[in-house]
């Protein structure tokens, strides 16, 4: 059976050996990785009951994931590694200046996952928006908004999504960061 699928393979679509070995290898290292995100899933992260550290956990183990992938697949597919690094170092180079803004963006992630300027659930104000956050990803953060045409700081119901390079522009302010009460004026007039 094994010998009929690898014949049709070569003679229909022109796949060699090695490349049908290449491609067997790839689904097994996507298999293993899908069955270890699902074990640590079970395991793990469904018996955490604070909803933020699940969401969090959850996150984390899909990036580690991701990143563990792609290391495997591209030592299977990419066997002169050296001369590759030559050729990813120039690719790069001219990358960087065409996607600047994604790349602030994931370095943006990447300060924000690290010093924490606020997490899920907090309630900040970045530049102009003000809202609750309510998901952190890798190139943008996700905000219910408050304010704007409601007079109060009540959820306008819109779902702001903003680019996490924007924490390197302009000020972040994080109203649930060292004391959970906002102080509000509340104006009494009266007349003697």
């Amino acid at each position: 059976m094994v010998d009929q699928i690898a014949a049709w393979l070569e003679q229909n679509l022109g796949m060699g050996g090695e490349t049908q070995e290449k491609l067997i290898t790839t689904l097994a290292v996507l298999l293993v990785l899908w069955i270890i995100s699902l074990l640590v899933r079970r395991l793990f992260i469904d018996r955490i009951e604070d909803q933020r550290s699940r969401f969090l956990w959850q996150k984390t183990l899909g990036y580690a994931i991701f990143t563990i992938g792609i290391l495997a697949i591209g030592r299977i597919w990419f066997v002169g590694f050296q001369s590759l690094a030559t050729f990813l170092g120039l690719l790069s180079a001219g990358l960087a200046i065409a996607l600047k803004d994604p790349i602030a963006n994931f370095f943006g992630w990447v300060f924000i996952i690290w010093r924490r300027p606020f997490e899920v659930g907090d309630r900040i104000q970045v530049g102009t928006h003000a809202g609750d956050v309510i998901d952190l990803r890798v190139f943008q953060f996700s905000l219910m908004e408050i304010g704007n045409w409601v007079q109060a700081d009540q959820s306008t119901g819109r779902v702001l999504h903003i680019p996490n390079g924007l924490v390197f522009t302009s000020t972040v302010a994080n109203f649930t960061k060292g004391s959970n009460f906002i102080w509000n004026e509340i104006r009494i007039c009266y007349q003697t």
